[in-house]
């Protein structure tokens, strides 16, 4: 390969809102990213691959509100759940940050500083928007409703319409509201600071940046044309944010904050410094050799910030900017769009805790991605057909068929006197290892995995023509039995350094197995030694259930939904035993013994967050902190009986351990306790368990 060697890579992926858990989006382009980052480490280059939680902005600091802590500790209680997810799916950052960490604080000031007073690049405009009077806030338009200023809807949010899909300015509504508060908001004017990206310097940059042939894909380089070249150019971008406002407060204007997409992208810098303090290695050494490469894995719906305002930032602040920015689809299942907003979607940890090999998911991932920004859909039937077919029945077998025969037979040793460089069973496999790993490099991953799989079908017909198991029959035939098993072994071997980047931990596994050293992407040319043994065979994968995903999908749409619960007793006959006197109190349940009832893990939850469910007529969603370090979504039945708001802050009683079930909505990750009555006509209430003050989230409830 042409590729230069050892090359200094910084890579990072875009930074999740730490305002939930990880999402099936978020998996995929993490695994993206490791690959490459894998591929590039087998190659021997240097890889710092970095990511952090984007933790500033409004939504934070209002959740934190709702769930009675600091935003700091909000942001700590989303960040401890992450490890579960990038361990379980094998994805290996180098670090791991926060954008509310001192590094980026420090580098985002650094940053203004020198757009400011050396590019003169930042301006001061007075802007007017919406501020609720009773939250006394300047409202994002996230927060703001009203009626559609174009078509009349109801209820839609302040920068778009979700009937017509008109855009407009949020003071542009009709009969505004504060979803905060429900106030109607007034208009207010501040004074905002905006980066002059409409200056030409920028235009003329960012055109030889972003138009530069080798730099970006060419359907986003396309897009970057058109922000480029419209009619009314480049405007300028609003950096500032009115107190209050968790993020980055801006040198010398006390009460404003960086917006949170200015200090989001340094917090990929923020990072890899931490991480550089961390192991004393010198970050301003490294940023500033021209030899260093940055690179970002992104998804489509943030392209406009990494390809305008992020390489103008850096450029201007007199920093090295982004070598390539590579964009991705979204992940859709059987065709369909999920919605993060929604709960709609595959759940990482439900797939992990049903018992889900993750490299089942890396394979079939890579297996759909290309270098092309296009959506990767996740159908269940091709998903179990093609890990069975590729994995199990071409990759597997290769070792299944020859490894038990060479323990059992020859001691584990090989016999690979004939594994010369002119060997025609070894020159095909070899050959590819140029092509293979180019389509690495340029993420053309589905691609290399069919090239992959060609030679495992060529490996194959090896075996269907050479049939060990009828040479094992003859005993004059034990030397042919042991070089056709010690090729078949070379083979995979081979094969194993392809997968590695896609297959980490089943690559060690068969390292183990060849009782060999880490394979590097060198080693294809290094063959087992004559006479090397190998340990005896072990399973190595097991094929996919096809059930396993009926519990991934499948799941009634009224699971969550919480049981009847008995109503309060409120006569002395019913407690002594007596039929209950009202008619609406449902009979007692058969009788369990106290190792039913421990199975049943309750806990103490606080619900930090409330929201109806759009087309439900019933159901509320749920944001429960149950004090393990993450929140959960669960769907309860009980909208009858609340408004959202009276909700928040609450504690309830959560059933911990009732499996993730799928609903027509989304993923309920438990069920709240709740009481009601027999005779819902007679009393239609349903009514949520509340503790007694002093009971904390995690609390178990025995």
């Amino acid at each position: 390969m042409s590729i230069p060697s050892p090359r200094k890579l910084f890579v990072t992926t875009a930074l999740p809102y730490a305002n939930g858990a990880f999402h099936i989006g978020h998996i995929m382009e993490y695994i993206q990213a490791d690959i490459w980052v894998r591929f590039q480490r087998m190659q021997g280059n240097e890889v710092n691959f970095v990511g952090a939680d984007d933790a500033h902005g409004a939504p934070i600091m209002i959740a934190a509100e709702k769930a009675n802590v600091t935003p700091q500790q909000f942001v700590a209680n989303i960040a401890a759940g992450r490890k579960q997810y990038l361990d379980g799916f094998h994805i290996a950052f180098d670090n791991w940050h926060s954008t509310d960490g001192e590094e980026n604080h420090e580098l985002s000031r650094e940053i203004y500083r020198r757009l400011r007073d050396d590019a003169g690049l930042i301006t001061t405009k007075t802007v007017e928007q919406f501020y609720d009077p009773v939250k006394e806030m300047f409202l994002p338009d996230r927060y703001i409703k009203g009626e559609c200023p174009k078509c009349g809807a109801k209820d839609q949010y302040g920068d778009s319409c979700e009937v017509c899909s008109a855009v407009y300015a949020a003071t542009e509504l009709i009969h505004p509201y504060s979803t905060l508060t429900g106030a109607t908001p007034v208009r207010k004017s501040s004074e905002h600071y905006f980066f002059r990206l409409s200056d030409p310097k920028c235009g003329a940059f960012l055109r030889e940046w972003a138009l530069d042939p080798k730099r970006l894909q060419p359907e986003v380089a396309n897009k970057a044309r058109e922000w480029l070249e419209g009619d009314n150019g480049l405007g300028d971008w609003d950096i500032s944010r009115d107190a209050p406002y968790f993020g980055i407060e801006i040198p010398d204007a006390p009460g404003k904050y960086f917006y949170v997409w200015l200090d989001a992208p340094i917090g990929y810098l923020a990072s890899l410094k931490n991480y550089f303090n961390k192991t004393g290695r010198d970050y301003d050494a490294f940023m500033a050799d021209p030899d260093t490469e940055q690179y970002h894995f992104i998804g489509k719906d943030i392209t406009y910030f990494h390809t305008l305002f992020w390489p103008a930032m850096l450029h201007f602040a007199g920093l090295k900017t982004p070598n390539n920015v590579f964009v991705h689809g979204f992940i859709t299942v059987s065709g369909e769009k999920m919605s993060k907003s929604r709960g709609t979607g595959i759940s990482p940890l439900r797939y992990l805790e049903i018992g889900m090999n993750p490299e089942w998911l890396r394979y079939y991932i890579a297996a759909k991605l290309s270098a092309k920004v296009e959506d990767v859909d996740f159908n269940p039937d091709d998903f179990v057909a093609r890990v069975n077919s590729d994995l199990i029945g071409k990759y597997i077998n290769i070792a299944s068929r020859a490894a038990g025969f060479i323990a059992k037979r020859f001691d584990g040793r090989v016999a690979t006197g004939w594994a010369t460089t002119s060997d025609p069973f070894l020159f095909r496999l070899r050959d590819a290892a140029e092509t293979i790993g180019t389509l690495y490099e340029n993420r053309e991953y589905g691609k290399a995995l069919r090239a992959v799989m060609e030679e495992a079908d060529a490996v194959n017909a090896y075996v269907d023509a050479n049939k060990p198991w009828e040479l094992a029959k003859d005993p004059a035939k034990e030397a042919a039995l042991q070089e056709v098993c010690s090729r078949l072994l070379e083979a995979f071997r081979i094969m194993t350094i392809y997968l590695k980047p896609v297959l980490p931990e089943l690559a060690r596994q068969v390292e183990a197995l060849l009782n060999i050293e880490a394979l590097a992407w060198g080693d294809v040319d290094r063959p087992l030694p004559d006479g090397h043994r190998v340990n005896a065979y072990t399973h190595l994968m097991t094929r996919v259930d096809p059930k396993m995903l009926d519990r991934l999908f499948d799941v009634p749409e009224t699971a969550g939904a919480p049981a009847a619960a008995v109503a309060p007793v409120t006569n002395g006959a019913a407690a002594a035993g007596a039929a209950p006197a009202q008619s609406d109190i449902e009979a007692i349940a058969p009788e369990i013994q106290i190792g039913d009832f421990s199975k049943v893990d309750l806990r103490i939850a606080k619900i930090v967050a409330c929201e109806a469910v759009e087309g439900s007529d019933k159901l509320l969603r749920l944001t429960l902190d149950a004090g393990e370090g993450r929140l959960r979504n669960v769907f309860s039945g009980i909208k009858s009986s609340y408004q959202p708001e009276q909700l928040v802050g609450k504690l309830t009683v959560l059933v911990a351990n009732l499996a993730p079930r799928k609903m027509k909505f989304g993923i309920s990750e438990g069920m709240v306790l709740a009481a009601s009555a027999a005779d819902e006509k007679a009393n239609p209430g349903i009514y949520i368990l509340n503790p007694w003050p002093g009971a904390q989230p995690g609390m178990r409830v025995s």
